[in-house]
């Protein structure tokens, strides 16, 4: 534990440098944790090290190769370094920088060529891909398309059926109240209908002085004068004649005795024809 402790103190003096160590709880818990977090340093840093010193060995292998291809450059052709054109350098560039692009080992014939056709193959394959997509592409257009023209057509009955739904629900209403009206209005007549029924009976009147009786007996003296017509076109020409009292009489009774027996038992029959028919 006195070790650890140890090397935590040293690792936080090393990360804050001239600033004051901040101050915290010591226990065996922070000790365990700072511990950890301080071989993760000292191994990432070391991690480091290594990667900066092998930089620096590859920095100075590539100076050196560089030297010596520039030596073998001048010595095999003849030129200085600073006896170049600058189309010259110029297009030595673009070589290394292609080079560097397509990650060649070297700037000779036999690299880039195998370089150049495999960057064909990705350039045509890249291609097909592309129309492939512009193919999935256009479908997925004509299939937004149709979508959007069926959305709008959805809507546009989803309006319609509002508005439907609104005039229902209006109509309905209406039709409520109005059922309502008539259910008061026929409640109140049948109301009206039970008093007058009740003033009828209390005065006691006879289904003869009804609407109806009248109507049927209407229609029943209209008939009779139907059949009286003929008779009183036969005695159209006896009108002119004195009758004879006794004939007479005897005429009488028996005209008393059909409309008694048409009309029995009217309120404005004489008490002579109720007696007889009595």
């Amino acid at each position: 534990m006195c070790e650890k402790s140890k090397t935590v103190s040293q690792w936080l003096k090393k990360v804050f440098g001239q600033q004051p160590v901040p101050e915290f709880e010591v226990n065996t818990r922070t000790v365990e944790i700072l511990y950890e977090l301080a071989e993760s340093s000292e191994m990432r840093c070391r991690e480091v090290e290594m990667l900066i010193e092998d930089h620096k060995q590859k920095t100075e292998e590539y100076s050196s190769d560089g030297a010596h291809l520039q030596e073998v450059l001048l010595q095999a052709v003849g030129l200085q370094a600073g006896g170049l054109s600058k189309p010259t350098v110029d297009l030595l560039s673009a070589l290394e920088e292609t080079a560097e692009v397509l990650k060649l080992r070297d700037t000779s014939l036999g690299s880039y060529m195998p370089a150049i056709n495999k960057l064909t193959d990705d350039v045509l394959e890249a291609e097909k891909t592309d129309r492939r997509l512009q193919r999935e592409l256009s479908a997925v257009r004509k299939k937004m398309t149709a979508t959007v023209v069926l959305r709008k057509k959805l809507q546009d009955d989803l309006m319609k059926l509002t508005h439907i739904q609104q005039v229902e629900a209006a109509t309905a209403e209406e039709r409520l109240l109005n059922m309502d009206f008539m259910k008061n209005k026929s409640r109140d007549l049948t109301y009206r209908n039970k008093l007058a029924q009740e003033k009828l009976d209390s005065r006691q009147m006879e289904d003869s002085l009804t609407h109806q009786a009248i109507l049927q007996l209407s229609e029943r003296i209209a008939a009779l004068k139907e059949e009286t017509l003929p008779l009183k076109k036969k005695l159209e020409p006896y009108n002119d004649l004195s009758p004879s009292p006794a004939l007479a009489r005897v005429k009488i009774e028996e005209a008393k005795r059909e409309l008694v027996f048409f009309f029995p038992r009217l309120p404005w029959m004489p008490s002579w024809s109720r007696k007889w028919t009595s």
